[in-house]
């Protein structure tokens, strides 16, 4: 596999999220982010509100849409000194900030590449395509990340499996395992390693052809 680690030279902060980062505690962030084309019904925004309020966690959220009218009614207010909500955020470069705990996502390739090369365990709700292998996946196979109970956003569900991910002895245990394959990903980009050498197959194969 072809892992995202070269960054680019210019990485677009306008919006602050790595100077609200560098405020925060250690693996204590809830970073959330469902990419660029998936938005969770209104039933399951509602539900994940409610479990960040709870939890009073602090989390930085990267919204597709307008959260004044998609999110229940005085959230914004009720959480503001512990959240942050943006259009968009260097997703990179976040998931490779040491305040970040878990990555709440719908778990496309490319964000679990990217949370794998940050070593932040993943909190899932997959909607469609390769998104419910890859939550297996890392569920089942590699065990640094969690499916929620019902493959949805409920409220008890949300705050179980954040519980899990950074309260619990399961946390430990998660990092240490998104460690090693932090570790394989990194290898595999180096100059004679697995992705590298793979890519030159691919190359030679469409040459010849």
């Amino acid at each position: 596999m072809l892992v995202p680690l070269i960054t680019a030279p210019f990485i677009d902060d306008s919006l602050g999220c790595l100077d609200w980062l560098n405020k925060q505690e250690p693996e204590s962030v809830v970073y959330i982010s469902f990419g660029t084309v998936i938005t969770p019904p209104p039933f399951e925004l509602q539900a994940l509100s409610e479990a960040l309020e709870e939890s009073n966690l602090p989390y930085l959220w990267s919204f597709r849409g307008n959260p004044q009218e998609q999110l229940p009614e005085g959230f914004l207010e009720r959480t503001s000194l512990k959240g942050k909500i943006v259009p968009w955020a260097p997703q990179q470069k976040v998931l490779q900030h040491e305040a970040i705990g878990v990555f709440v996502t719908h778990g496309g390739w490319n964000s679990v590449l990217e949370s794998i090369t940050g070593g932040v365990p993943m909190i899932f709700r997959p909607f469609f395509g390769d998104q419910g292998l890859n939550t297996k996946t890392v569920e089942a196979v590699w065990g640094f990340g969690l499916g929620l109970e019902g493959g949805m956003f409920t409220k008890q569900a949300k705050v179980k499996a954040l519980k899990v991910i950074l309260s619990s002895d399961e946390r430990k245990k998660m990092r240490e395992k998104i460690a090693v394959q932090k570790e394989l990903a990194f290898k595999a980009v180096e100059p004679n390693g697995s992705s590298v050498e793979n890519f030159k197959k691919l190359v030679e194969i469409m040459s010849s052809s």
